[in-house]
């Protein structure tokens, strides 16, 4: 009779408490780059760690309400006027994001 060892994989914690997700975890989750995990207590101290499938909650409840208002109400539809547009693009013409980057001290 022979007995099947759960894969193994471990990380280490930085002095920030950030690590990385090793490699098969990572391919057993299917995780790429800005998916999104969570991780669940269980009462016996065991953590499982999961990829998060679906959008916040309160994000999809608020997308549900726009789609029920637009469906009841397309006449309150209209196109964003041109000086709004360009109102907009002045404001955020100089931003630059870098979603690489490694969080700020005060951000965590």
């Amino acid at each position: 009779m022979s007995i099947a060892l759960a894969p193994y994989a471990e990380s280490t914690l930085t002095d920030r408490y950030q690590t990385t997700v090793p490699e098969p975890v990572r391919k057993a989750l299917g995780l790429t780059k800005r998916d999104k995990i969570c991780y669940t207590i269980q009462p016996d101290g065991r953590v499982l760690i999961a990829r998060i499938e679906q959008n916040d909650p309160l994000i999809d409840k608020f997308l549900n309400f726009l789609a029920q208002d637009i469906a009841e109400n397309p006449q309150n539809i209209e196109a964003i006027s041109s000086s709004l547009l360009t109102q907009v693009r002045s404001l955020v013409a100089e931003v630059e994001i870098d979603l690489d980057a490694t969080l700020a001290d005060e951000d965590e």
